[in-house]
């Protein structure tokens, strides 16, 4: 697991790169209902080992990341980022089995 203080965009930004290292995508990096750039966290789930490009999830993370740079960036208080960060980790927990990981 690693976190790092960047935006989303930054986040698909930082997973293309393991991408290109030869990790896998996961989990899907616009998962959820909640539009790009409205929501300051995102998870995303990559493989541990790097076996080579998977030009899939290169092809997936590219387009996250056009798709993400369309929309606008928004103002958020304290209040909502919080709700945002149980989002996300109520997200990203029911792509995990139980008992591998808690937010």
């Amino acid at each position: 697991m690693e976190y790092s203080d960047v935006s989303y965009i930054g986040v698909l930004i930082l997973v293309r790169g393991y991408i290109h290292e030869g990790h896998k995508l996961l989990t899907h990096p616009l998962s959820g209902s909640i539009k790009p750039k409205e929501t300051p966290y995102k998870s995303i789930v990559i493989s541990a080992d790097a076996l080579g490009l998977d030009i899939q999830s290169l092809s997936i993370i590219e387009e996250s990341i056009a798709c993400v740079d369309k929309f606008k960036d928004y103002t958020m208080t304290y209040a909502v980022l919080n709700d945002f960060m149980e989002i996300d980790c109520s997200l990203i927990e029911s792509r995990l089995d139980k008992g591998e990981g808690e937010c």
